[in-house]
């Protein structure tokens, strides 16, 4: 695991855009259609990466570098409406923000580890099961 700063704001901006994400998914109004909601935050989402990709890469251009496109961006883009529609609809379902995010963030990592050894060959370690059965003991205790 790296301990150098730059491995470690990286992790501090998801922490931080997961916190946001969470509060402003519990936030959207109940009458709300997710998905009408999903259309204003990826247009911001649009706008804000095309201005940071300018403001960070003076000279680039977008239509050269979309020629590297591979499937992994499209499916990404799936993906992620997918998790932000999920988090909208886990508090409409009446989740409260305190459990809802750690139990599937629990059951995420368990898919991870195997997703882990499956695709990429990574070990399989005592420590890495006995924290996974670490996050199934939490779930126990969460959902009690």
């Amino acid at each position: 695991m790296p301990f150098a700063l730059s491995a470690w704001w990286p992790i501090a901006l998801i922490v931080l855009a997961n916190l946001f994400l969470n509060l402003c998914s519990k936030s959207v109004p109940a009458q709300l259609n997710p998905f009408a909601s999903l259309t204003v935050t990826y247009t911001v989402g649009a706008v804000v990466s095309a201005l940071l990709y300018h403001l960070l890469n003076r000279g680039g251009s977008l239509l050269q570098e979309y020629q590297q496109l591979n499937w992994s961006s499209f499916v990404m883009g799936l993906s992620i409406i997918g998790l932000e529609a999920g988090s909208i609809c886990l508090y409409k379902a009446g989740w409260p923000i305190s459990t809802g995010q750690l139990v599937y963030s629990s059951i995420l990592a368990v898919f991870l580890l195997l997703a882990g050894y499956l695709l990429y060959q990574e070990a399989i370690t005592p420590s890495k099961v006995a924290g996974m059965l670490i996050c199934l003991v939490g779930l126990y205790f969460l959902n009690r």
